[in-house]
């Protein structure tokens, strides 16, 4: 039976501060896309409004742009999957069997709160699925509960990008909070590579995430692989 992917992705375009653009950062669309392809893996693409998902502009300049995600924006028809991605109230969770949730800066103001992606997320992991993130990705997972009230991510090893390299990134200013100390505030065992921006991804159960936009890769393959 084919495996079915649910990839999100934002719909905001700049931060608090409109005169700094943000969006998905592309190479964790376009690295975890490839895996899940080359497995024979359907996807779809979904964001919490549904429509269109802007592009980080940092993610198209070296080093990040690398040839997945140039090819990628060098096709109109995956290009046109951005511009009509789903929305929540239009997924059947019943249709996947695992939910990937894309990073960019931008996720941060609109992922934690999406009511639609929280009822996605606990369907597919109440019935065995694979719940999954990258970078900033895991700010999805902030907030969703399971049926019984308790947090998905409390007591469970999780990763994600860190306040260190959010410093380092020089957006430590421009964020509109600290996801790694709010992630640790819900209960969840955060873990972080000894070096910043190196791939690393922790699975705890069916719980996949990756720390930084370099994880997607590797991410992607333990999703793959639990399938």
């Amino acid at each position: 039976m084919t495996r079915r992917i649910l990839d999100v992705v934002t719909n905001v375009g700049q931060y608090d501060d409109p005169s700094h653009p943000t969006g998905l950062w592309l190479s964790e669309l376009t690295h975890a896309w490839e895996v899940f392809e080359g497995r024979g893996f359907e996807q779809t693409i979904v964001s919490p409004r549904g429509g269109f998902s802007p592009l980080e502009p940092r993610s198209l300049k070296f080093p990040n742009y690398d040839k997945t995600a140039k090819a990628w924006h060098a096709d109109p028809a995956r290009m046109a999957l951005l511009e009509t991605t789903a929305s929540p109230d239009q997924i059947d969770s019943a249709d996947f069997d695992a939910i990937y949730f894309t990073g960019g800066h931008a996720v941060m103001y609109d992922f934690p709160d999406s009511e639609g992606l929280q009822r996605i997320t606990r369907e597919i992991w109440e019935r065995g699925g694979v719940v999954s993130s990258v970078c900033h990705g895991y700010c999805g997972l902030l907030d969703t509960r399971l049926s019984d009230g308790s947090l998905l991510v409390a007591g469970r090893k999780v990763t994600g990008f860190a306040w260190q390299e959010e410093v380092l990134a020089r957006v430590d200013k421009l964020v509109p909070y600290n996801a790694e100390a709010e992630m640790k505030k819900r209960g969840a065992l955060y873990e972080k590579a000894k070096i910043p921006f190196v791939s690393y991804a922790v699975a705890d159960g069916n719980l996949v995430t990756g720390q930084n936009p370099g994880s997607a890769k590797e991410t992607a393959e333990k999703v793959a692989a639990l399938l």
